[in-house]
């Protein structure tokens, strides 16, 4: 007779709803704790150990806030009537299933209406950890054996007769008490006693156990193994065998500690004879490591409990004289199968896809391999790094306490790129790291959050405007670079020039024809006086006759008037800051005439004495006849004899302006214009400006008389 106990202890929270755990773990994305221990005399039903942990099978029970072992008290060894093994242990099955889903609705009877609609997400919207449910990730995947029964047929394995064979499949197939069916190896009589079964899991998974349900005895030793990296390499993940030492180099009763938890262990446990057909080889991953109550923060265990691919290797097989002279299959109903072969039913590898707590559920992608779908900013297979753009913090796991999503770099939409950088992210107090790369729209620094040199800040747009940045525009002669003020645009200034963009003089200062001193100070002279030799020549009115009087402008003096027997010319090398010509006007200069008159509007601005000439710095305002194209618009100098100067012939003042009419011509040690005393200069009145355009529009017209 079985007797039934449920044995259990509460924990802290329940699970989450429709989360299913093996082993009743009190939160359902934590991976198993190790449970209670049965009571003396009692054996936890399907382990065979005193540390009943859970009962594999085809129906995982739902989650509760409760944590049970399942305990069955064995009368010893005895085989007297009664329902055997597997029939009390589908039952137990059952009463748990049913015992626990009626806990489940007693604490929450709304669990249903109470499921969020992305479990990475909590109702606010906020990010949360989240994981895959859990599964055998073994079923209906392809196991590789090194030995199957059946080829060539024998009377009980036959690989061509779908009744009598036992292929691999069979490991991974849907079980239940009514049909189980078994993989079966070649008898051992003439075949290596070492078999081995590979199981690939297709993709990490976080593996929570491993269990192997047997049709035969189970096996003296064996030893389970694990892959990370889809089979390339193998690590022991754990060894049972009543010689631990002498076949595995092992002690049979290791001390698990925080320095070895990630290290293979071997049991003499689970390698008992009996029961001939049933017996169970259940390897817990976290059962008895000590930070398994602290998974989270135990890179670690997090590594230990990892696995693409689970290989077990059978060793050595019960010798056949302990089975009392019997075969197996007579032992416990009589199928007649043959001594010295090794026969699994069920293979189970409970766990969860691994995504790092950023993903509910693992999909298949177009290559029809299961991948995360991943949440939180991540991606990749198992959600193990930050999407692109998403560097402003490290990668990391998910815990209960933090999601750990990946954030976005704040380049305020300047920027499609950026990098992380651990020292900035160090220095932030672990908040940002992030690099912005490649800023667009004038934008510079680790964010874009300034302009970059040459442009300044619009104070009216914000820094995400793509137009937040405007261009400096320094005016390449006056500005003393092409950086303006961030703030204001105010342009760095030679001395003497002024504006936003440093394109004019500031008062008191006069354009010059240096590129690195554009401006310089007017010298302090009356701007009345006149300027004249200090000694007039005696023969003034036999030399020349001063301009008297006031003088119309007419067509006539604008036409026939020979002012002079030169051309005006202006050396192509000077320039100022004062704009060029539009080019659009055409050009009032006639190179193919000679005797054309030239009419020019100047401004005196400074004068030197160079020998016996006076050397004028003037500015010509504007041309209205002449006869070189080289005279145009800007700074100039004006050479006049100094007996003309003196005797007033002609004559000028500083600082006015003045029409000039006819011009000598010039000498190659004295570039620029040049007047004597034939030439007309007459102070300039503002009224003559519409009538020089008017005479300039008749003359092109044809009308003027010839001389």
């Amino acid at each position: 007779m079985w007797e039934v106990f449920l044995q259990g202890r509460s924990g802290n929270r329940c699970c989450p709803p429709h989360s299913d755990a093996v082993n009743m773990a009190p939160r359902a994305n934590h991976l198993p704790a190790p449970l209670p221990r049965c009571p003396v005399g009692q054996h936890g039903v399907g382990m065979g150990t005193s540390r009943g942990a859970w009962v594999p099978g085809t129906s995982p029970a739902p989650c509760t806030g409760l944590r049970f072992t399942l305990c069955a008290l064995i009368p010893g060894r005895s085989r007297s009537p009664g329902p055997g093994r597997m029939e009390v242990l589908q039952l137990l099955r059952l009463l748990l299933t049913t015992s626990v889903l009626r806990l489940s609705q007693a604490v929450n009877p709304f669990v249903a209406q109470q499921t969020p609609p992305d479990p990475c997400y909590d109702e606010s919207g906020a990010p949360r950890r989240c994981i895959p449910e859990f599964v055998n990730a073994a079923f209906g995947k392809e196991v590789h054996a090194s030995s199957t029964c059946g080829k060539p047929p024998t009377r009980h394995c036959n690989a061509s007769d779908p009744r009598k064979a036992h292929p691999p499949a069979y490991l991974t197939d849907l079980n239940t008490a009514s049909n189980m069916t078994c993989w079966r190896s070649e008898t051992l009589h003439h075949s290596p006693h070492n078999v081995t079964l590979t199981l690939s899991l297709g993709k990490k998974f976080e593996v929570v156990y491993v269990s192997l349900q047997f049709c035969s005895p189970r096996p003296e030793s064996t030893a389970i193994f694990k892959s990370m990296d889809y089979g390339k390499t193998w690590v022991p993940y754990q060894y049972y065998s009543s010689q631990c030492r002498k076949i595995y180099g092992k002690p049979s009763k290791a001390t698990v500690t925080k320095q070895n938890e990630q290290e293979a262990l071997c049991t003499d446990g689970l390698t008992d004879l009996y029961p001939l057909t049933g017996g169970l080889i259940a390897f817990s991953t976290l059962d008895g490591r000590p930070s398994a109550q602290d998974f989270d923060s135990s890179p670690v265990l997090q590594d230990w409990v990892t696995a693409t691919d689970i290989r077990v290797v059978f060793s050595r097989p019960h010798q056949f004289r302990e089975l009392g002279g019997r075969e197996a299959g007579e032992e416990e109903g009589g199928t007649g199968a043959a001594p010295y072969y090794y026969a699994v039913g069920e293979l189970q590898v409970g766990g969860r896809c691994k995504c790092n707590g950023h993903a509910s559920r693992c999909v298949k992608d177009k290559e029809q391999k299961l991948v995360c779908d991943c949440k939180h900013n991540t991606e990749g297979p198992e959600c193990d790094r930050c999407k692109p753009f998403h560097y402003d913090r490290p990668w990391q796991r998910a815990s209960a306490r933090e999601a750990n999503e990946c954030l976005a770099c704040n380049c305020n939409l300047h920027a499609r790129r950026c990098r992380f950088n651990m020292e900035l992210y160090k220095l932030s107090g672990r908040k940002s790291g992030g690099v912005c790369l490649n800023c667009r729209h004038n934008t510079a620094g680790r964010h874009c959050h300034y302009c970059k040199e040459g442009f300044y800040r619009d104070l009216s747009k914000s820094i995400t405007d793509r137009k937040a940045c405007k261009a400096c525009d320094c005016h390449p002669v006056g500005a003393a670079g092409k950086t303006c003020n961030q703030t204001t645009g105010q342009c760095p200034c030679k001395d003497g020039v002024t504006g936003l963009t440093c394109n004019r003089c500031a008062k008191g200062f006069q354009q010059s024809r240096s590129p690195v001193a554009p401006c310089i100070k007017i010298p302090a002279i009356n701007p009345t006086s006149l300027v004249t030799s200090t000694e007039a020549p005696a023969d003034c009115d036999s030399y020349c006759k001063p301009a008297k009087g006031n003088y119309k402008i007419n067509m006539k003096k604008y036409c026939k008037k020979d002012y002079g027997k030169g051309p005006l010319l202006l050396p192509s090398s000077i320039r100022g800051l004062q704009p060029p010509p539009s080019p659009q006007a055409a050009h009032p200069c006639h190179p193919a005439s000679p005797s054309v008159p030239s009419v020019v509007q100047v401004n005196i601005l400074e004068m030197e004495t160079v020998a016996n000439w006076a050397k004028f710095t003037i500015n010509i305002l504007s041309v209205y006849k002449c006869r070189d194209e080289r005279v145009k618009r800007g700074d100039n100098f004006l050479w006049i004899h100094l007996k003309d100067l003196s005797c007033k012939c002609p004559k000028i003042q500083i600082s006015k302006k003045y029409l000039v009419m006819g011009i000598s011509e010039n000498s190659t040690d004295r570039p620029g214009l040049m007047a004597d005393k034939n030439s007309l200069v007459i102070q300039w009145r503002d009224a003559w400006t519409r009538r020089l355009r008017k005479l300039q529009r008749r003359e092109k017209k044809g009308k003027c008389v010839k001389p």
